[in-house]
């Protein structure tokens, strides 16, 4: 699990989304909205290669919407099974209301090697 929890405003660029992700070394942000919604590499990339302008183009033009998010005590089996089954590669970590941190498909595929 990533910590602490790296998230962006649904108003950036996608510019400053990508600055965010590279510096922290990271591949997934959260977006601060209700409910949670995650930006990407992928993302990023599916926009660069439409030709759209990472200077203009914001978070919420390219962010996925309320997505699923796990506890901090979730085995990590089941992380593994959501993951494969809802074809996702980064999960939310959440205690409550409150952001513990990420956990990406790494992570999982480190821990169970």
């Amino acid at each position: 699990m990533s910590t602490p929890l790296e998230t962006v405003s649904k108003n950036a660029t996608l510019q400053e989304a990508a600055t965010t992700m590279r510096d922290e070394e990271i591949t997934a942000l959260v977006v601060t909205t209700d409910p949670p919604s995650i930006v990407t590499s992928t993302d990023l990339v599916n926009a660069a290669a439409e030709g759209r302008d990472p200077t203009e183009l914001r978070v919420r033009d390219v962010m996925t919407e309320s997505v699923e998010t796990v506890p901090p005590d979730l085995y990590l089996e089941e992380v593994a099974a959501m993951m494969t089954g809802l074809g996702i590669g980064h999960l939310p970590v959440v205690k409550k209301d409150d952001y513990l941190g990420m956990v990406s498909s790494t992570d999982v595929t480190a821990a169970l090697s």
